[in-house]
């Protein structure tokens, strides 16, 4: 008879339910076409705003075309925004009373965290996708190999998954999904405040500083010198950017460590 209390059989147990929980969210997301739409529709215009519009005005460190030199920093502000799309869902769940329902079925509690940020990591993974696509029809592409592109994207994927605990704690800690929708515009300024769109070193001191601690620098930094585009690291530089991959795996690790047990300790004491 298998034993139900030993960790390994919760372990399976958890991961089954967290999978069905995957599926649950990627099914919502086929009866809501449009936000599938919105998320995909959304980084096509950065690249036609930033690449196009603004990208005439903007010059880029040592030479180089414009557009190869953004799409490594709009890879990263796509990365970041699963912090975000977590929450809402978190904060809508909760407050709706779905996470009532879950609790009152013979299912494993910790799965609806799992669920969660495994549904976000897949629909990241489709979202990174239509971005190479539209990267690659204006000009953008790897000039590294297949070795280096692939580590930047699991770079990417490792920091999305982290983020997604942040957005698991913040969506459960805020009161409803009105407040956790009225959040959302709060994340464009880490974005922005980055070397994402423009070089950092026209900043003011104090604002580069920040800028070159942001985990959304390291990683658009760490990826232009995988891909080999315009902008990567060189000279004297602040150390998360001269040492980017390093510091979004050091980044990555402190976020779990940090943010999936307070999450999984926040999910417990909400249905107390």
């Amino acid at each position: 008879m298998t034993d139900l209390t030993s960790p390994l059989c919760r372990l399976r147990w958890t991961l089954a339910d967290g999978l069905t929980l995957v599926g649950r969210e990627l099914g919502r997301l086929r009866q809501e076409p449009g936000q599938i739409i919105a998320a995909l529709i959304f980084p096509v215009i950065m690249i036609v705003l930033f690449g196009y519009v603004f990208g005439s005005a903007i010059q880029v460190p040592d030479g180089g075309d414009y557009r190869e030199y953004l799409m490594p920093g709009l890879f990263a502000m796509v990365t970041f925004s699963a912090w975000l799309g977590v929450m809402t869902r978190m904060a809508t769940d909760a407050s709706r009373g779905v996470m009532d329902r879950f609790r009152s079925m013979p299912m494993a509690r910790l799965a609806v965290p799992f669920g969660q940020t495994g549904a976000d990591l897949l629909t990241g993974l489709l979202m990174l996708a239509i971005m190479v696509g539209a990267g690659l029809l204006v000009g953008w592409q790897p000039h590294r190999g297949l070795i280096p592109t692939a580590q930047a994207f699991l770079l990417m994927i490792v920091l999305r998954y982290a983020l997604s605990w942040v957005g698991v704690y913040v969506g459960l800690a805020v009161k409803n999904d009105q407040v956790a929708d009225a959040m959302v515009p709060l994340g464009l300024p880490f974005t922005m405040l980055s070397n994402a769109f423009v070089p950092t070193d026209g900043m003011p001191g104090w604002l580069r500083f920040l800028a070159d601690w942001n985990p959304v620098s390291a990683l658009t930094a760490a990826s232009r010198e995988l891909f080999g585009n315009p902008g990567a690291p060189s000279g004297n530089m602040a150390w998360p950017l001269a040492h980017p991959v390093t510091t979004v795996l050091l980044w990555s690790a402190a976020l779990l460590v940090i943010f999936v047990p307070l999450s999984l300790r926040a999910y417990m004491r909400r249905g107390r």
